[in-house]
């Protein structure tokens, strides 16, 4: 039983850490999808 709580915080943790450590690294879907040259019309 306490493995399966210890498993669960583990999860949560994981899940609220990740989006800010992804984008520590740079891996967001905007930083992706847009490049430095834009046309402006």
């Amino acid at each position: 039983m306490k493995v399966m709580f210890s498993a669960f915080v583990a999860a949560l943790v994981i899940a609220f850490a990740a989006p800010m450590v992804l984008n520590q690294f740079g891996w967001s879907v905007a930083e992706q999808t847009s490049s430095a040259s834009v046309r402006l019309d």
